[in-house]
């Protein structure tokens, strides 16, 4: 809680004294290099800023950046936040190496190099040329070739990996598609009323024998009407056999 109050602090100087010479300069002054009482000035208050930001222990900011939030002090929440992005690639703080300060866009910019155990960071705290008061605070660690080629490519392996993964699943799910046709299938013949058929029993199928003319058989034919002659008593020569058919099998009994 002090370190936030010390913060806080500093922010009331820092609008205190940059106020002065805002109101001092002309616009035609402040369009051209910054006079060094006001680059000094803006330098000092810019790195006891961010030396106080980057000195708060890692399990503080959490709370910190809440009860600023609550506060709707927002620079200063966003300012923690970007820090505590950054903890774990710069490690403890160091020293401050540089300050340069210039005024762009009717805002005093102050660009600050800053050593950390791990690496260079570079700080950036814009401040309103009006009033003084601090508008951002930014942090951004300086990576070697070597970091920037290995987040590279994992980058590109992770968005690789996740295509194929993509890929993988479509494939499965096409190859699934000829059961989900077969399922459905028989869900719809299951939910289809079933036909009844109509049962007939086995037909014996009965091939019905020519009938046999024995009309042409002449030795049958004179044999035959010899019998009826004598059997009726009338000359043979009345009667002519126009056909002669074999009667039915018949058991006797």
């Amino acid at each position: 809680m002090r370190k936030i109050k010390r913060i806080i602090a500093a922010l009331c100087m820092a609008a205190t004294l940059l106020a002065l010479p805002a109101c001092s300069q002309t616009q035609d002054e402040s369009a051209s290099t910054l006079d060094l009482s006001t680059s000094t000035q803006i330098s000092m208050v810019s790195e006891a800023l961010v030396s106080q930001i980057v000195s708060i222990p890692e399990e503080e900011l959490d709370g910190m950046i809440a009860s600023q939030e609550q506060s709707r002090n927002y620079v200063l929440s966003e300012a923690l936040t970007s820090w505590k992005n950054m903890i774990p690639d710069t490690g403890a703080f160091v020293e401050v190496q540089s300050a340069t300060a210039e005024l762009q866009d009717n805002e005093y910019v102050c660009d600050l190099v800053a050593q950390f155990e791990e690496r260079l960071v570079d700080c950036q705290v814009y401040f309103d040329a009006e009033s003084g008061e601090p508008t951002a605070i930014s942090f951004a660690p300086r990576y070697t070739t070597g970091e920037r080629m290995q987040r590279a490519g994992l980058n590109t392996l992770i968005g690789m990996g996740t295509v194929f993964i993509v890929l993988i699943f479509i494939s499965l799910l096409i190859y699934c598609f000829k059961y989900i046709n077969v399922l459905d299938a028989k869900m719809k013949k299951k939910e289809a009323p079933a036909e009844s058929a109509p049962v007939s029993g086995p037909e014996e199928l009965v091939e019905a024998e020519p009938e046999e003319n024995l009309a042409d058989d002449l030795e049958l034919v004179a044999v035959i009407t010899a019998a009826i002659a004598a059997s009726e008593d009338v000359p043979a020569d009345g009667l002519v056999v126009r056909s002669i058919k074999r009667a039915p099998k018949s058991r006797w009994k």
